[in-house]
């Protein structure tokens, strides 16, 4: 059981805690011996065990601590930095982002995680995890006190990043490191709202695939109209995650097909546009030309609107495929630094029929796919942690020419 205590330190011992002294914990190990966990707001724990008094505790108060002759502390005691990540809730991908990460990490280094459902296969791999809250603002309460009680030094938002963004002030005056997928607001203002992304895209000069958003009846009829003459069109909403509500328009296909097989994602006009009538008020669509080529799907680590690494994904057939230098890999970059993004994000952009690439979208978060990125030799999530605990990064060696393949494994785990 802990007991709080106030020491004054020397000043070599505060400028190793690059902090000024406050209240510590001592948790009792044995009879004779305590473990001091000296704890700042911003600075993960140290630790040092020292001889205690039992007939004296919980109280210690000792005038200094000099780190020259260990005033306090037996000659065999041990000085240990422990330094603390935390991934919080995010895709299923959240447990190959805790794995790339222990890999590139040294074992002093612990790993935390969580999530709002009971996912030991995702959190299981972590050094120590939680159940998070499942209220937003509750969330946003519970993990800075909880960052604070374990000395907790960086926490990256895996969703609802803008959640924890407009209240980046907060994390900052605890002293914690937040990670959010963007520099500001004004990166989430933009990005999830998939038509002012393609109007900012446009206005930047970046390609982006063009699109009209519509918000009734009448203007989906006419962005329909307007864009059919060119080739075939697609809609998916305005705000949206996971490729849910896309559909691609046919006039040929059975107008079944949507129900018979809706992973085809192709239906006739007409009866979507009954279906969309039929309901109350409908979300902002986006209505956009259907580009035929091939989508890449490029994951990157970025800092303060920097990409510093990053892997490109595309599927052919039942595999994918890896590029790190292709003219889509370069307009992701363009626009992860246009946007200001920051953290483990994903760009995606697809080719028109001539091959060139066009912006879709930029995710603000981790993708579903990152954990493939692994087999090239990048360490997007090592490289990520590992740089934003100012540790040394691990060495990316490109392997060209991997495919890879999904598939389904079974876990354990503790019941």
């Amino acid at each position: 059981m802990g007991v709080a205590i106030r020491l004054c330190f020397s000043d070599n011992f505060s400028t190793l805690l690059n902090t000024k002294p406050c209240v510590y914990e001592v948790l009792k190990d044995a009879q004779d011996a305590a473990r001091l966990i000296f704890r700042s707001w911003r600075y993960t724990p140290v630790e040092c065990w020292m001889p205690v008094d039992t007939r004296r505790a919980p109280v210690i108060a000792p005038s200094t601590i000099n780190m020259a002759d260990r005033l306090f502390c037996p000659a065999a005691a041990t000085l240990r930095m422990h330094i603390l990540i935390w991934f919080l809730e995010g895709q299923s991908s959240q447990r190959d982002i805790i794995l790339g990460a222990r890999e590139a990490l040294p074992p002093e280094v612990r790993i935390f995680a969580s999530h709002r459902q009971d996912r030991p296969e995702i959190t299981g791999s972590a050094d120590v995890s939680f159940l998070e809250p499942k209220d937003n603002q509750e969330r946003i309460d519970w993990v800075i006190e909880t960052a604070l009680m374990h000395g907790i030094k960086v926490i990256l938002a895996g969703r609802v990043g803008s959640v924890f963004e407009a209240q980046r002030h907060r994390f900052e005056v605890a002293g914690l490191v937040l990670v959010t997928g963007g520099s500001s607001m004004g990166t989430f203002e933009l990005v999830d709202d998939k038509s002012k992304f393609t109007a900012e895209a446009e206005r930047a000069g970046l390609a982006c695939v063009p699109a009209i958003t519509a918000r009734n009846a009448k203007e989906l009829i006419d962005a329909y109209e307007s864009l059919r003459v060119h080739g075939d069109v697609c809609v998916k909403p305005a705000v949206g995650i996971y490729g849910q509500g896309f559909w691609r328009f046919k006039s040929e296909v059975d107008s079944f097909r949507c129900f018979a097989n809706p992973a085809s994602r192709e239906v006739q006009f007409e009866t979507y546009l009954n279906a969309y009538r039929a309901g109350a008020d409908r979300s902002a669509m986006l209505v956009m030309p259907y580009m035929t080529g091939s989508e890449c799907s490029i994951d990157m680590v970025c800092e303060s609107g920097r990409p510093v690494a990053f892997v490109g994904r595309r599927k052919e057939g039942l595999h994918q495929t890896f590029e790190n230098a292709s003219p889509a890999v370069e307009l992701a970059l363009k626009a992860a630094a246009h946007f200001q993004c920051d953290g483990l994000v994903n760009v995606q952009t697809r080719d028109d029929l001539d091959g060139v690439p066009h912006l879709l979208e930029i995710n603000p978060r981790y993708s579903g796919g990152i954990g493939y990125t692994r087999h090239t030799g990048v360490n997007l999530p090592g490289i990520f942690a590992t740089r934003r605990l100012g540790l040394a990064e691990p060495v990316s060696d490109w392997i060209p020419n991997i495919r890879v393949k999904a598939i389904t494994v079974a876990v354990p785990v503790a019941t």
